[in-house]
């Protein structure tokens, strides 16, 4: 129970700084709707920046969960702190070769790049070529950010969060500011991506340098760590994070206006990014603080306490994304409307983007436990099993996109997406339980699901019935929004309340912690 506290703990901590960068990000998304709505340079920078940040997440942050913090975390229990720090400076030698490599490759074949991500494209030279011009400027930023990602990869296994959770932020101020700078010039945005990675990177510096690292040009592609670190991350340059993969081929067909309609890669970029909010604030708060837990149980013979540590991770992602997914379905257009509805984000904007977000929410609770089982996955050193169910995922994606995409347009790529994303972590998790040694409490885990599910409809009743005495469409910002808070905060209280009706055993866990954290102060 303790280790469940201190994750807990390291969690918290990192969902309250990843709410910061959410909420910067809530911004700087409303600052680029009304700005450029839906139309040719939203759909211009959300490709030239999606490449960019899909070879983040495969060089750089998949590389931090699936390689460097399992094999970190374990060199902090086996090796000395000299024999760490050295394999830190083997580490980065190779990264920044490869890296740069990369970026440099990036530049000179954007062209070919842009055209085989949205195809689309082709048929508007105009934008076509724009978003050529943005992909070159804004592609050093995978070398900026993948470094970011390396550096809060040696701090996570040294249990250190919060700086890491929070450099995100200074990546959205940066792209808000230059966005206000330059206005309805598209360049401010690329601008504002790149010194938005070099801040991400600089701020972690000072720290790295405190906790004893020291950089020094060691070139030892050999070493066995370092060999075992690309054996890991290898197979995560397939399996990143199947809601990215996902995403990613959404936009090949979101390109596709002639058939989905217009403003497609956009109004997904849009959906999407609310549908991240809960992933980031909670599930990838709880991932990040759970995989160096699980990297030292794993080294365990029994692995009892990793199944338990597992079941915990399962059943908090349930009792959040469940009534988070509910309340995006019944919500959807009030939000979109309260929130980016305005300047040239119009009635059509609102439309799409509200039906494609009623999709996405579909297959949000998998998406989060996903998350929480690659973690163990990688955990045990095993990569290649999330990469194998990541590329049956992806062809299972693309056929359902084929086939949905002319029945309900955008929608249609929205709902190919979550139902892959459910059948990833269905996958995932029936694979993990006969991989584990000990055998995973199933009843617990579909019990938890089921109470935490009766309560999350039972709230969206709650939900849809004040929803509907509600107007969200006024003209004034503030009216819109609380508007939009009371349905809320309504469905907040009447989820708390359910869940002590269905008893839901979470939400009596929670409860006695604050109960405890307020006796506490009391007494103090």
């Amino acid at each position: 129970m303790s280790t469940n506290k201190t994750i807990a703990k390291d969690a918290s901590i990192i969902g309250l700084a990843t709410l910061c960068s959410r909420l910067l990000g809530f911004i700087r998304d409303v600052v680029i709707a009304r700005l450029f709505g839906v139309y040719l340079y939203a759909q211009a920078f959300v490709i030239a920046f999606r490449i960019p940040n899909l070879f983040r997440d495969l060089v750089g942050e998949g590389a931090t969960n699936a390689a460097f913090v399992p094999v970190f975390s374990e060199y902090t229990v086996k090796h000395t702190k000299e024999e760490f720090w050295e394999l830190t400076n083997v580490v980065l030698n190779l990264l920044l070769v490869i890296l740069m490599g990369i970026t440099l490759l990036g530049i000179v074949f954007s062209p070919v790049i842009v055209r085989l991500i949205a195809p689309g494209f082709i048929a508007d030279p105009y934008k076509l070529e724009t978003t050529i011009r943005l992909n070159r400027i804004i592609f050093p930023y995978i070398l900026l950010i993948s470094l970011s990602a390396y550096s809060m990869a040696i701090l996570n296994s040294l249990r250190h969060f919060c700086l890491c959770a929070f450099a995100p932020c200074l990546l959205n101020i940066a792209i808000i500011i230059f966005a206000i700078i330059y206005g309805e010039g598209i360049k401010g945005l690329a601008l504002g991506v790149l010194v938005g990675g070099a801040l991400q990177l600089l701020v972690q510096i000072p720290l790295l340098h405190k906790k004893g690292f020291r950089f020094r040009f060691i070139w030892q592609p050999k070493h066995p760590a370092a060999k075992l670190m690309g054996r890991l991350m290898l197979p995560r340059l397939l399996s990143t994070s199947i809601y990215q993969l996902n995403n990613f081929v959404d936009s090949i067909f979101g390109s596709l206006a002639s058939i989905v309609g217009e403003g497609g890669v956009a109004v997904l970029y849009f959906a999407y990014r609310l549908i991240l909010f809960p992933i980031g604030i909670f599930t990838n708060a709880l991932a990040q603080a759970i995989l160096p837990t699980f990297s030292t149980q794993a080294l365990s013979e029994d692995q009892y306490q990793l199944k338990r540590t597992l079941s915990f991770g399962l059943r908090a992602t349930f009792f959040v994304m469940l009534p988070a997914s509910v309340g995006f379905m019944i919500l959807a257009k009030a939000i979109i409307s309260t929130l980016f509805g305005g300047g040239r984000f119009d009635a059509y904007s609102i439309e799409m983007t509200a039906q494609v977000l009623f999709f996405y929410s579909i297959g949000l609770c998998a998406y989060g436990a996903t998350k929480i089982l690659q973690s163990c996955f990688f955990a045990l050193k095993d990569t290649l099993t999330p990469a194998k169910v990541s590329f049956l995922a992806l062809i299972i994606n693309i056929i359902l996109n084929i086939i949905l995409m002319f029945p309900l347009k955008l929608g249609g790529l929205a709902l190919a997406t979550s139902l892959s994303g459910i059948t990833t972590c269905l996958i995932l998790f029936f694979i993990l339980r006969k991989k584990l040694k000990t055998v995973l409490p199933l009843k617990e885990i579909l019990f938890s699901f089921l109470r935490i599910l009766f309560a999350s409809l039972a709230m969206g009743l709650v939900v849809s019935l004040i929803a509907r005495k509600q107007v969200f469409f006024q003209n004034v910002f503030w009216e819109k929004v609380t508007n939009l808070s009371i349905p809320i905060l309504a469905g907040l209280v009447s989820y708390i309340v359910f869940c002590f009706i269905f008893r839901v055993e979470e939400m009596r866990q929670v409860w006695g912690w604050l109960r405890n954290v307020s006796s506490k102060q009391t007494k103090e």
